[in-house]
């Protein structure tokens, strides 16, 4: 296993009174593929809103490239080098395709062609709807655009929350094989998915959350065959 470029110790997340996450502490080893599985309100998008700093913790550390950036702002978080592919896709529906991956850049100041190749090679469709209307796209071409949009900071983590959601199983299938892709090409990648048979299967490890807390886990085959996760999350 690499070293940890993420480091997550006793992370808190509280709306109001309710504790949404209760203390986690867990490693995103530098080019590895990390998901988080549990069921609806386990905790899951709380952690990463709170590692993208759009709610700031309620106790514990977040610690990137072993610089501390507990409560930092979002704008803050994406120029260190961690993006978020938010719940829902959240393009802009009456941009198009071209905008909506310059919005992806919005804090550099460099020549974007590189990155714009580099994303238009993993997402061809996206090359040849360029001047389309984002809000035209259907629900996989729309996933496509968000997680090339999140590409365009160059970030050296991504993090994804729940990137099959509404889509066909055809379309979830392309959508895990760029994941794949992409860690290939050097990005590390965070995933929380409700679909934790794929999930499982892609990543090289996994954490298991059941209301707010750790409770499993190891390798993602491992986690695969575990007899627990099988009959909570796998459907056997």
């Amino acid at each position: 296993m690499s070293d940890a470029i993420l480091k997550i110790n006793d992370l808190k997340v509280n709306y109001g009174g309710i504790e949404a996450v209760k203390g986690i502490s867990f490693d995103v080893p530098e080019g590895e593929i990390i998901t988080l599985i549990g069921a609806n309100g386990a905790g899951k998008s709380s952690t990463l809103r709170a590692i993208a700093g759009l709610v700031k913790p309620a106790g514990g550390s977040i610690v990137f490239n072993g610089e501390d950036l507990t409560g930092k702002d979002p704008t803050t978080i994406v120029t260190r080098g961690i993006t978020l592919v938010p719940e829902g896709r959240k393009i802009f529906p009456d941009l198009t395709v071209l905008e909506n991956l310059k919005i992806g850049a919005y804090l550099r100041n460099d020549d974007l062609e590189e990155d714009l190749k580099w994303v238009y090679d993993l997402f061809p469709r996206l090359k040849e709807r360029s001047w389309q209307e984002g809000g035209t796209l259907s629900g996989g071409e729309q996933q496509m655009l968000a997680v090339g949009r999140a590409l365009m900071s160059r970030p050296k983590v991504i993090m994804m929350d729940e990137p099959s959601l509404g889509l066909a199983p055809i379309v979830v299938r392309g959508i895990f094989d760029i994941i794949k892709e992409i860690n290939k090409q050097g990005v590390t990648v965070l995933l929380i998915e409700q679909n934790a048979n794929m999930a499982l299967k892609t990543a090289h490890s996994g954490y298991v959350l059941e209301t707010g807390r750790i409770t499993m886990s190891g390798p993602g085959a491992e986690l695969l065959t575990n007899e627990q996760v099988k009959a909570a999350y796998l459907g056997a």
